[in-house]
């Protein structure tokens, strides 16, 4: 296997890990008013991520300077062509990462609703939009045969493509639901469950929906088995909630997200961006990879940066792994 093949499967990686940890993140930010009734839960649910979501999003930006490093016309290609949406993820999700921090920084429940708003509204236009991305990236944009876009910033919004938008937005509810109650006890943790139970069917629909479309269109007889196994993983998930078995749940979804990235990308090899104008003009791995040697380079650098990446992480989920209750919620101060 080259090693523009190898970056391919990294990149897809790193987005299966982005989807994963960050999945749950924007579910909890989303759900921050429904689950939290009051001051002391709302802090509650903003702890159950507090250690971890800024490291979350580093996947995103590994995934995304990956692809600047081994694909540079993959890069310029997706990025130029969703320039604007990715300008509104990047608006929400630093205003997401303000709102964490700022909202303890007044006594004032003015104050905190302001950005507790904040944290919701970030948290889903963000999983919004990197829904669209993708699907966007999967599904193909209106690129002419010099790799540029044709028409305005929002040409490739379609149904389908629309459907990757809500199919990340309705997984990360899901997510999110399953791990506030993972990682509460008490009533938060009875509401959690209760909700991601009821909306799971529903939520979880439009990406079970994307990865048909995306295997009828360009997948391979092998991608079968990951979209089947990404369904019955959904079931699955929503099976051990019933059940209360939060911690299965959870590993199911996960099981979920990483079949439906193998699907998606696995539809979209040997490309790295459809044209939707003409098959011809698409964007392939051997057209917008790097030289061998900048991908000998890359490599070498993820072997020995990659495992202590996962190790810190690992570590972080490990020290804060015990459930959390209001009980643990000291009372509100002002610096």
């Amino acid at each position: 296997m080259d090693l523009a093949t190898v970056w391919f499967l990294i990149i897809a990686v790193l987005w299966l890990g982005y989807l994963f940890l960050e999945g749950f993140d924007f579910g909890v930010g989303m759900l921050l008013r429904v689950l939290g009734r009051d001051e002391a839960s709302r802090r509650v649910l903003i702890n159950t991520i507090g250690p971890v979501w800024d490291g979350n999003e580093v996947w995103l930006i590994v995934a995304a300077g990956a692809t600047f490093a081994a694909f540079p016309g993959w890069y310029a290609g997706l990025f130029s062509a969703a320039y604007l949406p990715l300008l509104l993820v990047l608006l929400a999700l630093i205003g997401r990462g303000v709102a964490f921090e700022y909202r303890g920084k007044a006594d004032s429940p003015r104050w905190r609703s302001t950005w507790d708003t904040v944290i919701t509204a970030g948290s889903a236009v963000a999983a919004l939009g990197v829904g669209l991305v993708l699907s966007w990236n999967v599904l193909g944009l209106p690129l002419d045969a010099a790799g540029n876009r044709v028409g305005s910033p929002f040409s490739a919004l379609r149904w389908d493509t629309l459907l990757g938008a809500l199919g990340v937005a309705g997984f990360a509810l899901v997510h999110g639901a399953t791990f506030v109650a993972l990682k509460t006890d008490g009533p938060i943790r009875l509401r959690a469950r209760r909700l991601a139970l009821t909306i799971a069917p529903l939520a979880l629909a439009p990406l079970g929906l994307l990865l048909v479309v995306v295997q009828l269109r360009e997948g391979s007889p092998w991608t079968w088995l990951p979209l089947v196994v990404a369904l019955v993983a959904g079931v699955c998930a929503w099976l051990r909630l019933a059940v209360g078995r939060e911690g299965q749940a959870f590993a199911s979804l996960g099981v979920t997200v990483a079949a439906a990235v193998t699907t998606l990308f696995g539809a979209l090899y040997p490309n790295v961006l459809p044209s939707t104008l003409d098959p011809a003009w698409s964007l392939s791995i051997a057209d917008t990879a790097s030289s061998p040697y900048t991908l000998g380079v890359m490599t070498w650098v993820a072997a020995f940066g990659t495992p202590a990446v996962l190790i810190y992480q690992g570590w972080t989920y490990w020290v804060f792994r015990k459930r959390i209750t209001t009980t643990h919620i000291p009372k509100a101060h002002t610096p």
